[in-house]
C-alpha cells in the first residue's frame, strides 16, 4: 500500500502542476479550484504515509499502545483540510456566478482530460484499502472526490463555448465543493469519534452479547469498554461471571475461546477479561467510572 500511496502522491503532484497552469491561462476557475483540491491530496497522502510508518513503531513505556492513533489524526486533518479548501472553492464559485468571465476552451479541455485520466489511475491504486483504515480511506476519498472534479471539469470545458458556459464552470466547482463536503464532514465525525473512544459503528453492543452468551451460556460478560484504538484495533474489556465449579487452568481455556471468538466473529483485536465468581456487585452491561473503584 506504501507504494500506491507514492505513486498516487507523483501523480497529483503532476496533475497540480498543469492545472495551476492551465488554469491561469485559460481563466478557468474550474481548472484553478481542481488545482487547489489536488495539492491538498498530495498533503493528504504525505500525511497518510507519515502516519503509517509512525503507527508501525512499537509500543513504549509512555505510549504502551503505540502510535495507531496518528492514522486517526492524520485523516482527522485531511478532512479539515478537504473543508477549508472546500469552503475557499465555494466562495470564489459565487462570486465568478456574479461576474461571468470567459474561458479559453481547447487549453482548459486538454488539461482537464489529462487530470481525469491521472485521478482515475490513483482512484485505481488506492480501490483496495482495508474498510478500517480511515487514513487511507481518507485518500482514497480525496482521489475519488478529484476524479469527479475532473469529470465535472471536462463537462465544463465542453459548454464553454455554449450559451450558459460562462455559468458552467463556477457551477462545476460548486457541485465538486459539495461532494467534497459530504464527504469530509463524514470522515470528521468518524474520526471524531475513535479519538472519543467511541464503540465502532457498525457493532451493535446488544448483538455481541446475545452472540457470546449463545456460544458460552456458562459466562456473563458485564461492566464492558469497546473502543477502536486506530485503523483495524478493536480494543474490549469485560468482566465475566463464571462458575465458582471452574479451576484457574479452566477459566484460562474458557477466556482463551471468547477472546478467539470475539476476533473472528467480531474483528476485536485485543480483548482483556476479567474473571469473577462471586461478582463485582456491578450487573450493568455498560460500566460506570467510579473514581474511587475504577476498574
Amino acid at each position: 500500500m506504501d507504494r500506491r500511496l507514492w505513486a498516487s502522491a507523483a501523480l497529483n503532484v503532476a496533475i497540480t502542476v498543469a492545472e495551476l497552469l492551465g488554469g491561469f491561462l485559460s481563466g478557468s476557475l474550474a481548472l484553478l479550484s481542481d488545482a487547489a483540491h489536488n495539492f491538498s491530496d498530495v498533503a493528504a497522502v504525505a500525511l497518510a504515509l507519515w502516519a503509517r510508518r509512525l503507527s508501525r513503531r512499537p509500543p513504549t513505556p509512555h505510549h504502551t499502545y503505540g502510535f495507531k492513533r496518528a492514522e486517526v489524526l492524520a485523516a482527522l486533518a485531511n478532512a479539515v483540510v478537504l473543508i477549508a479548501v472546500s469552503v475557499v472553492i465555494a466562495r470564489e464559485a459565487l462570486v465568478r456566478l456574479l461576474h461571468p468571465t470567459p474561458v479559453a476552451q481547447g487549453l482548459m479541455l486538454t488539461v482537464a482530460l489529462v487530470a481525469l485520466v491521472a485521478n482515475v489511475g490513483s482512484v485505481l491504486l488506492l480501490r483496495r484499502h482495508e474498510k478500517d483504515d480511515v487514513n487511507v480511506r481518507s485518500a482514497f476519498l480525496h482521489m475519488a472526490q478529484d476524479a469527479l472534479a475532473s469529470l465535472a471539469v471536462v463537462a465544463a470545458a465542453l459548454l464553454a463555448h455554449t450559451p450558459v458556459g460562462l455559468y458552467v464552470d463556477p457551477a462545476a466547482a460548486l457541485i465538486v465543493v459539495f461532494a467534497v463536503l459530504r464527504s469530509g464532514l463524514s470522515l470528521i465525525w468518524e474520526t471524531l469519534s475513535t479519538l472519543l473512544e467511541g464503540a465502532p459503528a457498525d457493532i451493535s453492543l446488544e448483538a455481541l452479547l446475545d452472540d457470546v452468551g449463545r456460544a458460552f451460556p456458562g459466562a456473563t460478560l458485564h461492566h464492558i469498554h469497546l473502543w477502536q484504538n486506530g485503523p483495524g484495533q478493536r480494543l474490549l474489556t469485560a468482566h465475566v461471571l463464571v462458575s465458582d465449579t471452574l479451576d484457574g487452568r479452566a477459566i484460562e481455556c474458557l477466556f482463551a475461546e471468547i477472546k478467539a471468538f470475539l476476533h473472528d466473529r467480531w474483528g476485536v483485536a485485543h480483548a482483556t477479561l476479567e474473571p469473577e465468581v462471586e461478582g463485582c456487585g456491578e450487573t450493568a452491561v455498560l460500566a460506570h467510572w467510579d473514581e474511587e473503584h475504577a476498574g
